[in-house]
C-alpha cells in the first residue's frame, strides 16, 4: 500500500523546551526510539485505522474521548545538525515534532463545521456540531504551547511554503517509489524561517493584497509565533515522492522559483514573475489532475 499523498510543514522544538509530565514522557520516547521520520505518515494511517476499529471520534483517542497511550508517544526526533542556520541558531538538541495526530483532526474537524454545508455535515457526523466543536476545544486546549507541530495537505505543496527554506539545501534521497527512503525535505532554522515569511508576506501584501498566497503566509507566520526559540522548521514532501518519478524529483525547481519571484517582487521584474510561476505551474499541474481524480 503506498503512503499517504501527504506533504507536510512541521516544527521541531527543543526537548528542553518541554517541562512537567509532558517533558518527562517525551524524554522517555527518545530514549526508547521514535517514529522514523520516512514512516511518519504511515504511522499517521495507522492511528487513524486504529480508531476506526475502536468507535473513537478522533483519530489518537480511546473511544471514552481520553487520548491513547500509544499515540502521545508518537513523534519525530532529529539532530539540530541537520538543521540549516543563516542568522539564527537551533537547539540545545535533541529537537522533537509530536505528531498531533487527535489535536490535528480535531482542528481539522472545526475547518469542516466551518466550511461543509448542512446536508454534508448531517450525513458525515453522528453527533450534533455543537458537541464536536466542545469536544475539538477541549482536545486543542490540550496542547502544551497553544498549537499543533504539524500541518499537512494533500496532493500538492502550497507555493507559498517555499518561502520558508533556502533552495540549495533540500535534502534528497532517490530510492524506488515504494520505498519510505525515497525523499525530499528542507530544514530550516525558526528564525530564519519566520524572517523569511515575514519579508515574503510583506511582498505578496503589497503586490496581490491580503488574499491568496498572502493569506497562507499570514497564517503561517502567525502559526510560528507559537514555537521556542531554537526551535527547526521542516518542509517534507512526504509521500508526494510518490507521484514524481526520478527526474522529476532531481529537476523539481519549486523552491527555487518561489524565492526567485520573490526577489522580482522586490525588484518589480514583471517577466521573471510570469516565468517562474509558468514553471510552477506547468510543474505542479499534473499532481492537481490526480487529485481531481480522487
Amino acid at each position: 500500500m503506498p503512503r499517504p499523498f501527504v506533504a507536510y510543514l512541521r516544527v521541531y522544538e527543543p526537548l528542553s523546551s518541554f517541562g512537567g509530565s509532558l517533558g518527562d514522557l517525551l524524554r522517555a520516547v527518545v530514549e526508547d526510539g521514535a517514529v522514523e521520520h520516512a514512516k511518519a505518515g504511515i504511522r499517521e494511517r495507522e492511528v487513524w485505522l486504529k480508531s476506526q476499529r475502536a468507535s473513537a471520534t478522533l483519530p489518537g483517542e480511546l473511544a471514552d474521548g481520553r487520548p491513547s497511550p500509544s499515540s502521545v508517544r508518537d513523534i519525530l526526533v532529529i539532530d539540530p545538525a541537520s538543521v540549516h542556520c543563516e542568522q539564527a541558531q537551533v537547539g540545545p538538541g535533541p529537537l522533537v515534532c509530536p505528531l498531533d495526530v487527535r489535536a490535528r483532526s480535531a482542528a481539522a474537524l472545526v475547518g469542516f463545521l466551518a466550511t461543509s454545508t448542512p446536508t454534508l455535515r448531517t450525513a458525515a457526523l453522528d453527533v450534533s456540531p455543537e458537541v464536536i466543536r466542545a469536544r475539538a476545544t477541549t482536545v486543542l486546549n490540550e496542547l502544551h504551547n497553544g498549537a499543533v507541530h504539524v500541518v499537512s495537505t494533500t496532493w500538492t505543496v502550497p507555493l507559498p511554503w517555499f518561502a520558508l527554506v533556502e533552495p540549495a539545501h533540500r535534502h534528497i534521497v532517490i530510492a524506488p517509489r515504494d520505498d519510505p527512503r525515497r525523499q525530499v525535505y528542507w530544514r530550516v532554522s525558526l528564525g530564519d524561517a519566520r524572517r523569511r515569511v515575514e519579508r515574503a508576506r510583506d511582498l505578496a501584501e503589497s503586490t496581490f493584497g491580503d488574499a491568496g498566497p498572502t493569506k497562507v503566509l499570514i497564517d503561517t507566520a502567525r502559526w510560528l509565533e507559537n514555537f521556542a526559540p531554537g526551535s527547526a522548521v521542516e518542509l517534507d514532501y512526504g509521500g508526494l515522492v510518490q507521484l514524481l518519478d526520478d527526474e522529476e524529483l532531481v529537476e523539481d525547481s519549486s523552491a527555487e522559483d518561489v524565492n526567485a519571484i520573490l526577489d522580482a517582487l522586490e525588484s518589480s521584474d514583471a517577466a521573471e514573475v510570469a516565468e517562474r510561476f509558468g514553471r510552477l505551474r506547468d510543474f505542479w499541474a499534473a499532481l492537481a489532475v490526480r487529485e481531481r481524480f480522487n
